[in-house]
C-alpha cells in the first residue's frame, strides 16, 4: 500500500503524517507538492493539517485550486483512496470531494486540545473494524472545524451510513457538551459516497505513538489498511 502526503505553502502537519504511516506503520510513503502533476502511483492520498495559503478567504478554499488538487480529483473519481484531516477535510469540502462544509468554531476560538469519537457507521474504511460504540480518544487543533450541511444532505449521509465520526464523551454518550465546535449532529468525519474519500477534523497521526502517551489513533489507521482495495 502506497500513501502520498501532500503540502501546501502553510502546511503543519505533512512530517506528522509522513512518520506515522512509513515508521509508525511502515507504510510506503511519499512526500508530494503542491504544484505536483505527478502523484507517483500512490493507493492513497493524504491532505494533511495546517494553515494552507494561510487560509485566506476560507480554510481550504485557495488550496482548492492548486495543480496536485486536479490530479487528486481525478484519483478520487477512478476510485482511488483520499484522506483528509483537519486543513485537509476542509479542502476536500471545499472541492467537493466530500459533501457539507467546516465554519467557524461557534466559540470563534481556536481550540486544540484532546476529545473523544465514536465511529458512527462501519461502512468507511477507517471505521470497519473499529468497536461498535467504541471511545477514541484523538486530539484536535481547528479554528474552523464546525461540520455543516443542509438537511436534505445530512438524511443522505445518515441513511448511507457516511457519517464516519461523532465527537462524544468520554462514555460514549453524544451530548451537546462533548461537542467542542458546535458541529451539526456532533458529526467530526464523513466519506463520499463511494467511501473511497474520506475526511475528519481531528488528528489521528497525533495519536499514534506511545511516546505521545496515546495510541487510539493506531485503531484508525489499521483498519484503513485492512479495508483499503487496489486494483
Amino acid at each position: 500500500m502506497k500513501f502520498g502526503v501532500v503540502t501546501f505553502p502553510g502546511s503543519n502537519c505533512d512530517q506528522d503524517m509522513i512518520d506515522t504511516l512509513r515508521d509508525g506503520l511502515g507504510c510506503e510513503t511519499v512526500a508530494l507538492w503542491h504544484k505536483d502533476r505527478d502523484l507517483q502511483g500512490v493507493d492513497m492520498v493524504v491532505l494533511p493539517g495546517g494553515f494552507s495559503y494561510g487560509d485566506y478567504l476560507r480554510s481550504g478554499a485557495i488550496a482548492r485550486f492548486s495543480p496536485i488538487m486536479e490530479e487528486v480529483v481525478k484519483h478520487a473519481a477512478k476510485g482511488g483512496y483520499v484522506l483528509g484531516v483537519c486543513n485537509g477535510f476542509q479542502i476536500l469540502t471545499e472541492s467537493q470531494l466530500v459533501p457539507g462544509a467546516l465554519l467557524h468554531n461557534n466559540s470563534h476560538k481556536f481550540i486544540c486540545k484532546n476529545v473523544y469519537l465514536t465511529p458512527a457507521s462501519p461502512l468507511s474504511p477507517m471505521t470497519a473494524d473499529l468497536k461498535e460504540n467504541g471511545v477514541y480518544k484523538i486530539p484536535i487543533a481547528h479554528g474552523e472545524g464546525r461540520y455543516q450541511a443542509d438537511e436534505e444532505t445530512l438524511k443522505r449521509l445518515n441513511d448511507q451510513g457516511q457519517v464516519m465520526f461523532r465527537y462524544c464523551e468520554a462514555d460514549g454518550a453524544i451530548t451537546n457538551g462533548a461537542n467542542p465546535n458546535g458541529a451539526i449532529q456532533n458529526i467530526a468525519g464523513v466519506c463520499n459516497e463511494g467511501r473511497n474519500v474520506m475526511g475528519m477534523m481531528p488528528h489521528p497521526e497525533r495519536a499514534a505513538d506511545a511516546h505521545l502517551l496515546n495510541t487510539d489513533g493506531l485503531a484508525l489507521f489499521h483498519s484503513l489498511l485492512n479495508h483499503m482495495v487496489t486494483a
